[in-house]
């Protein structure tokens, strides 16, 4: 037989082999991601969703504002007592206590399975994807930077495990995603570092700062580095869907494998995260913040007063103590500086306007959520300033965002496509909610507990203070009219 024929034999079947192959991995792919999510569709509660049950499960999905929520909304009502032990730390998080009302953590929706089923309420707040990735890479860059004080990797690396030994809160090294994100991103700031030393050149060939490759790891080079596809990427529906590389599930890192190899999978982790959006009492959205808080106070903080008044379990402690306050560190806390301008629980500024949970009523939340968020802006923002410094002339600004070019846009958009899809039906979502809660406004049993806030003030406020000057105005334009009425007869 000719050697051109045999060759073409071996290829054709060598062709059919593999293709036997692919067909029978993706066999097993479908078949596995599609047993997981019959499963866990199976799982979900049918019963109200509406009503908030014993334990309230807070789902932070990173870089969404969550930690305002929890410092300024949750923590004003719910005392330490009531806090489940080590929420922010998967591997020291104890289930066991019973009376526990209050878990917020950046674990997946897996820690569910831990959770007494039935007598849990989840709530969560979603993000314009591109706009987390931004803030994801930002957050990363901003906390890796502090330890450039450090004279090389070495010692920043020692440093920071001699605090964190001391140190008996909890601290953003411990946290998922940040306790891979930022040692990744640390390394690298260090490498550059020693390079620029080495030039002995401080020269820049950038001023765009994502794209400032001599100083930082430039945005592209982040969202296409594996790491940030195994975390970063589609992270709020693989969270939301219990199927994180943090998860609880056995079968969490098959599923994601077999998604990430085959895209169309995708549909089924999307069908999940979508029915678990429609079973949690609360969706928000971090771009609108001020109806996203108005109607946390009234759909989640009301119930969460009338079930802690109703058990007396609300005001015993109103005053929360710093070492407890160390045990939940959010995603923006971090110190593992010796820099004493920067050591610290950044809790401090919210803290310090704890008010007496006597008697708390939705407005009186809201008016100290007010409080509470000017704080911890003004604490973010100084944190983040003295951070970037150590890495200027970059400098992330809203500015510089605009200018970073489409093709890296759309290249963000194209890698987190599930959440994309997923955001648009949280929106969906909140509309509906925004909706129902207006539809209160004119239920006369709870308009007088409904406040809704309009550039910080208060309407219901506004309409007690200008009633008495319109029905003055009315009894002088009533008696005009009768004198100018007698005047003409």
């Amino acid at each position: 037989m000719d050697s051109t024929v045999k060759c073409t034999i071996l290829l054709i079947l060598l062709g059919l082999v593999v293709n036997a192959f692919s067909v029978t991995d993706y066999e097993h792919c479908e078949n596995v991601v599609k047993k997981w999510a019959t499963n866990s569709l199976k799982h979900e509660s049918k019963e109200d969703k509406h009503a908030l049950k014993d334990l309230l499960f807070f789902l932070h999905v990173p870089r969404t504002g969550g930690r305002t929520y929890f410092h300024c909304f949750l923590k004003k009502l719910y005392s330490s007592s009531l806090e489940c032990p080590r929420s922010y730390d998967k591997l020291r998080f104890d289930p066991s206590k019973e009376k526990c009302r209050l878990l917020v953590t950046h674990d997946d929706y897996s820690i569910s399975s831990k959770l007494p089923r039935g007598r849990t309420s989840v709530v969560t707040i979603l993000r314009n994807p591109i706009d987390r990735v931004f803030s994801t890479y930002e957050f990363s860059v901003e906390v890796a930077a502090r330890f450039l004080v450090h004279p090389n990797l070495t010692s920043a690396t020692q440093m920071a495990g001699r605090l964190r030994s001391k140190n008996k809160g909890v601290s953003t090294l411990d946290i998922w995603p940040w306790k891979y994100l930022v040692p990744w991103m640390r390394e690298d700031l260090f490498a550059r570092r020693d390079a620029r030393k080495t030039r002995g050149t401080s020269d820049f060939t950038s001023g765009d700062p994502y794209n400032m490759e001599d100083i930082v790891m430039p945005l592209l080079n982040y969202i296409n580095n594996p790491i940030a596809h195994e975390i970063v990427h589609n992270g709020a529906t693989f969270q939301i869907a219990g199927l994180t590389n943090n998860s609880y599930l056995p079968e969490s890192h098959e599923v994601r494998h077999c998604v990430d190899k085959y895209n169309n999978l995708g549909d089924y982790v999307l069908q999940v995260a979508k029915k678990r959006l429609d079973n949690m009492l609360y969706v928000g959205l971090t771009e609108d913040h001020r109806e996203s808080a108005t109607m946390f106070a009234n759909v989640v903080g009301q119930q969460v007063i009338s079930q802690l008044v109703n058990s007396n379990a609300i005001g015993k402690e109103a005053n929360v103590n710093n070492s407890e306050q160390g045990t939940s560190f959010s995603d923006s806390e971090l110190d593992q500086n010796t820099n004493s301008d920067e050591k610290g629980n950044e809790t401090t500024s919210s803290d310090d306007n704890e008010v007496n949970q006597d008697n708390m009523t939705v407005e009186k939340l809201m008016d100290t959520y007010e409080v509470c968020i000017s704080g911890l802006r003004k604490t973010q923002t100084r944190r983040r300033i003295a951070s970037l410094k150590r890495i200027s002339p970059a400098n992330f600004t809203k500015e510089a965002r605009n200018r970073v070019p489409q093709m890296v846009l759309q290249r963000i958009q194209s890698l987190n496509k599930l959440d994309v899809e997923l955001y648009e039906y949280a929106q969906g979502i909140f509309a509906k909610q925004h909706k129902q809660a207006a539809e209160k406004l004119f239920d006369a049993r709870t308009l007088g507990s409904i406040f809704i806030y309009w550039g910080g003030i208060k309407l219901w406020d506004a309409c007690l203070w200008t009633m008495p000057f319109v029905l003055l105005f009315i009894f002088l334009f009533v008696n005009a009219k009768r004198r100018t009425l007698k005047l003409k007869i």
